[in-house]
């Protein structure tokens, strides 16, 4: 695997004004999506579909097949996920287990810290299952890997 380096956890007040427009709206009975969601959560100022984030990714950040806690984890489409997916890594537990934070895996909903395997032969993340229930997983996932948070984050904290 190649070596990622550790942006110190996700940003708490990020995090906090991430949920709170997660719940105004909710409030108002739109939509929470997820790529929102991530954006607010990682500072990671992509637009578009979920699907397009791994190729518009390439021109402004560095990129991962390792989970890093505040990366994006970007799912492909598929076609029970046609927009494709993203979710911020929260922890990494595990070379094979890490814990996510997401919107819109379980409709307008925000999950905080579900948890993640890697199923690939190859230990790349390039397979994952995200659990569905606690202690239940569902399908498996075809994954581009981790698109990593902007470095001047990781110098602002530092």
């Amino acid at each position: 695997m190649d070596e990622a380096p550790d942006f110190g956890g996700i940003d708490p007040v990020r995090e906090a004004m991430a949920l709170r427009e997660a719940e105004t709206l909710r409030a108002k009975g739109q939509r929470v999506w997820c790529v929102p969601f991530a954006r607010n959560v990682s500072g990671i100022n992509i637009r578009g579909n979920a699907h397009t984030w791994w190729g518009k990714a390439k021109d402004g950040f560095d990129q991962s097949h390792r989970p890093v806690v505040g990366a994006v984890m970007s799912f492909r489409a598929t076609s029970s996920m046609p927009l494709g997916h993203v979710a911020v890594v929260s922890q990494v537990i595990s070379e094979d287990r890490i814990l996510i934070d997401h919107a819109n895996w379980h409709r307008d909903q925000v999950s905080q810290d579900m948890a993640v395997i890697d199923v690939s032969g190859k230990g790349d993340w390039s397979a994952v299952r995200v659990e569905t229930n606690p202690d239940a997983f569902g399908s498996v996932y075809p994954v581009n890997g981790f698109i990593l948070p902007p470095k001047e984050r990781v110098a602002d904290q530092g």
